[in-house]
């Protein structure tokens, strides 16, 4: 059975994710780490929980999500997976990053990619991947069917939505994106997005302000 750690990291308060299982296999998924206490605080987890880290995964690519993608290839030798649209999203973070404070970003290249469809595998688990854009060009998220969760990055938020006025967004496309493959997942999916709190599928379709798609109110 898959466990799920989120931390919350950086001035963007973006959640990190680390997903493990029985085995003690893991994956990290968005590191956001940039600061030591940040660094330690993942670190330390893993340790405490003698875990084995075998992949690094970004849902996409924008800055508060790869922060920390060199520290967790280096540390733990993994490869870096992303989706090949979202590649152009990741090189242009070295370039932006001193805008917003970031002197010391450290950037990572990708190792590998993932496609929709593609199943992603660590100790007796596997997530599905879909492809979700239009908050970012490549971005993906990742679906576990059996425990009914989502680890969805910044498409779908708590009564909201991912932004859509950086470089490669478009509102159309992720109000799309949402409709014909997230909320095709039961109702009873747990959303771990990349900021803020958790939701679930039924709420959001019929609640959201951006994307409610049900007529009938009921309970979720």
């Amino acid at each position: 059975m898959i466990q799920i750690k989120s931390f919350e990291f950086n001035d963007f308060a973006e959640n990190t994710y680390i997903l493990y299982d029985e085995t003690c296999e893991c994956v990290i998924i968005d590191p956001g780490c940039y600061n030591i206490s940040e660094k330690n605080q993942l670190q330390g987890f893993i340790e405490d929980r003698k875990l084995k880290v075998v992949k690094l995964l970004n849902t996409h690519c924008h800055i508060d999500h790869v922060l920390g993608n060199a520290f967790v290839k280096e540390t733990y030798d993994v490869s870096l997976i992303i989706h090949p649209k979202d590649e152009v999203t990741l090189e242009a973070v070295k370039v932006y990053a001193p805008v917003y404070g970031f002197n010391n970003y450290e950037e990572a290249k990708a190792d590998g990619f993932m496609v929709e469809g593609d199943q992603l595998t660590f100790g007796s688990s596997i997530l599905n991947v879909i492809f979700v854009p239009g908050h970012a060009p490549g971005h993906v998220a990742f679906v576990s069917e059996n425990q009914q969760f989502c680890i969805g990055g910044d498409v779908l938020f708590l009564k909201s939505i991912g932004r859509t006025d950086l470089p490669g967004g478009d509102l159309d496309t992720l109000i799309e994106s949402i409709h014909q493959k997230m909320f095709i997942l039961d109702d009873a999916t747990v959303v771990y997005p990349g900021h803020g709190p958790t939701t679930k599928i039924g709420a959001e379709k019929l609640y959201n302000p951006y994307c409610a798609i049900a007529t009938k109110r009921g309970e979720i």
